[in-house]
């Protein structure tokens, strides 16, 4: 810690750096941990309930879980600190990792699933991450509490279980704020929906859950049965796209249910910011005059144009089936979701890539969605735009604005330096799943399905990633990690800088 004179005087003050501080990391994360092991009791008694037998794998997975947490956070109880920058982003990138191998232990020690570890914790951190990508088949035959523990993944993964924890951290004498600029998407990362940080996770997750327990609730109305509802209930709101059942949506052969999971997965994949400030005001006028929606709409719209009239046009399916699978698929694509309710990768020409290709845009910045999200993709545009027209007129000033704001050049700067370090990792991912032996559609689009948090593929991960081989699964954790935390968040920490005192 350095010493500077002060200014006209003699006096001498201490100069703070922005140092990290190991013992409140240690009690954070094992806080959070024992928190996390509270989450395997739901299951156990879902287990019991439908006396499935599963049970003795979910109570053992809470013993270690809270016994490590607890031994985390023992030693260090007493410490009281705020927490600084380089905390917070090692806090929320050591717990997604830390947390998906915990939550992979049920599937270990379940007998009925008998994962290997990579295999478990794919699985794992596919659900916390959102991402839907599955090693699973067969989940018809498997116990309803292991069903029941994937779509919970989701739904805790989707919302941020940091952000959750946020409203009680500041009881225990820890800073949030931190945390939740570490974990919530998107380009600007400060602004909150209330003074409070506590105030604000308490908004998100009331906006959350109400989202959630009207989706269960018109899953049931549409014909799902309870177990059901709630479990797709879970995975909508969470845009994670996990299914109790192999053929996911389409087990159902429902227009009913087909129509209810479009219309939230499309309120899912909107800045839950503007859901709070429609549920405050009691109006919806925010949403129209939200430029990023207003480009989400759009491209909404654009992308189910193309899909529906190319299905129609090219006799893959008649009117009716044109209109509802072309628009579930492209709002589950679009979206980062993943549901399906048809194989889209056999449907004709350019039409499967065209819908991938959607996915890189994702969900809105604030959204449980994944990709580059709607905002950034926008302002890349715009900043495409603004370059031709200096082209022309080489002295002009031409600010950039979305709405009525102008955006700050280091913003811009911000979104391109986002979007150059996503590419380079793309390719990275792209290279070393190619060096395994997986072939080219399929290295493609698995790290693209990975990274934008999306779950199905084409090629060999069309319906699931269980016979790509252990190496390629490894590499794409680290995608759904990196897609998870928005890249920054975790590449930050493979820089010396960050580790330099």
């Amino acid at each position: 810690m350095p010493i500077s004179k002060g200014e006209g005087n003699t006096n001498f003050r201490l100069v703070t750096r922005d140092t990290m501080h190991f013992a409140i990391i240690a009690k954070v994360l094992g806080i959070l941990l024992m928190l996390f092991s509270l989450t395997l009791m739901p299951p156990v008694f879902v287990s019991l309930w439908y006396g499935d037998g599963a049970y003795g794998s979910f109570i053992l997975a809470f013993g270690i879980t809270f016994a490590t947490g607890l031994m985390a956070w023992l030693p260090v109880y007493s410490i009281r600190q705020d927490l600084s920058t380089r905390d917070g982003f090692l806090i929320t990138s050591l717990f997604w990792t830390v947390l998906a191998l915990f939550g992979s232990l049920p599937l270990i020690l379940a007998d009925a699933t008998q994962m290997s570890v990579v295999d478990a914790v794919f699985e794992s951190l596919s659900g916390l991450t959102t991402t839907g990508a599955t090693v699973l088949t067969g989940l018809d035959q498997l116990p309803r509490s292991i069903l029941y523990y994937r779509q919970q993944l989701q739904w805790l993964g989707g919302i941020g279980i940091i952000v959750i924890a946020v409203a009680i951290l500041p009881m225990l004498g820890v800073g949030g704020m931190q945390l939740y600029r570490a974990e919530t998407p998107g380009p600007v990362k400060d602004s909150k929906l209330t003074p409070r940080i506590t105030e604000t996770a308490k908004a998100l997750f009331f906006i959350y859950v109400s989202l959630t327990l009207l989706c269960a609730g018109a899953y049931w109305l549409a014909g799902m049965e309870p177990f059901e509802a709630v479990s797709h209930a879970f995975s909508t709101v969470a845009i994670g796209g996990f299914s109790t059942h192999d053929q996911s949506i389409g087990y159902y052969d429902s227009g009913a249910i087909m129509l209810v999971c479009s219309v939230f997965m499309v309120l899912s994949g909107i800045n839950f910011a503007l859901h709070f400030f429609a549920w405050q005001s009691k109006s919806i006028k925010h949403y129209f005059r939200d430029p990023e929606f207003k480009f989400y709409a759009a491209m909404l719209i654009l992308g189910i144009s193309i899909t529906v009239t190319y299905l129609r046009t090219s006799n893959t399916y008649n009117l009716q089936d044109s209109v509802l699978y072309g628009i579930f698929e492209l709002v589950s694509i679009l979206t980062t979701t993943g549901f399906g309710v048809a194989d889209f990768s056999i449907w004709p020409t350019f039409l499967p890539y065209l819908i991938f290709l959607f996915a890189f845009m994702g969900g809105c910045a604030g959204s449980t969605g994944g990709g580059i999200k709607m905002v950034r993709v926008l302002l890349i545009l715009k900043q495409g735009l603004r370059e031709i027209h200096r082209l022309i007129h080489p002295n002009a000033v031409i600010p950039i604005k979305v709405g009525r704001k102008t955006v700050s050049d280091r913003v811009i700067e911000a979104v391109w330096g986002f979007f150059a370090v996503y590419v380079l990792a793309y390719m990275v991912m792209f290279l070393m799943l190619l060096g395994t032996g997986l072939d080219f559609v399929t290295s493609f689009t698995a790290v693209g399905a990975c990274i934008n948090n999306l779950g199905p593929g084409l090629g060999e991960v069309t319906a699931h990633y269980g016979n790509i081989n252990t190496p390629a699964k490894w590499i794409l954790c680290f995608a759904m990690l990196l897609g998870r935390l928005e890249v920054f968040t975790l590449l930050v920490l493979f820089t010396p800088m960050f580790w330099r005192r």
